[in-house]
């Protein structure tokens, strides 16, 4: 683990989750020893979270001295055995990008996460986000609109995929020393996923697999959340 500052307050002001419906086969080639994708229904379930917290702040300093900026991960939903023999769920972070200098400099050094370089930029209304990403080797570009329903996903009901996602609110990814992992859970009392249509989504990384192996399944939203960023030491 690195040298962290530990446990750290955030409000996400946007957090988007672009999830697909991938071939459980596939999506477990992306996943290190120790880690199983977790099946819904047939399908794995793989994506890309992009989200935008402010007045980030280790716990017990001023939220007015934080820090913020626009991040983006992308991401297995897995499961895996804890060292006392119990299964847990999460989700394993293949890689995970950042437009702030500070995130790409410190992560995986003095906070959990290495972090790549990333152009982000985006146009939201209480009605409508659109998102876009540029990386040296990705794009994503995503527009919906809010709606009040969840359709056509593998998840069900709204209430369901809140459910979903929020069980597997720790994050593993891998941390600056080949062959380590970084973890960070997400803790909150103020949970709120929006559904939303679907107006434009692409997304290199899973358009570019192979014909038939991941098909778009929602997309979800959450703004305005008080949160607590705590590392995880070990599985």
């Amino acid at each position: 683990m690195p040298l962290s500052l530990g446990r750290m307050n955030a409000t996400i002001e946007r957090r988007m989750l672009i999830n697909y419906r991938v071939d459980p086969a596939l999506a477990q080639t992306w996943l290190p020893d120790g880690f199983r994708v977790q099946v819904v229904d047939g399908v794995a379930i793989a994506g890309i979270c992009m989200i935008r917290l402010a007045r980030m702040a280790p716990v017990g300093v001023p939220t007015v001295l934080g820090w913020g900026g626009e991040n983006a991960a992308e991401r297995v939903a897995v499961e895996w055995t804890s060292s006392d023999g119990t299964p847990s769920r999460g989700v394993f972070i293949t890689r995970r990008f950042s437009a702030s200098r500070t995130a790409v400099a410190l992560g995986g050094r003095l906070f959990p996460g290495v972090h790549t370089k990333a152009a982000i930029a985006s146009d939201e209304s209480p009605e409508r986000i659109a998102l876009r990403m540029t990386t040296p080797t990705d794009t994503v570009d995503a527009d919906v609109r809010l709606s009040t329903t969840l359709s056509n996903s593998v998840l069900g009901s709204i209430d369901e995929a809140s459910e979903f996602f929020r069980a597997g609110s720790t994050g593993w990814s891998p941390a600056s020393k080949k062959g380590d992992l970084d973890g960070l859970r997400l803790d909150t009392d103020a949970w709120r996923v929006e559904p939303t249509t679907p107006v434009s989504v692409r997304a290199s990384l899973f358009d570019n697999l192979p014909s038939g192996s991941a098909e778009l399944d929602s997309v979800l939203v959450m703004r305005d959340v008080p949160a607590v960023w705590n590392p995880v030491r070990t599985r």
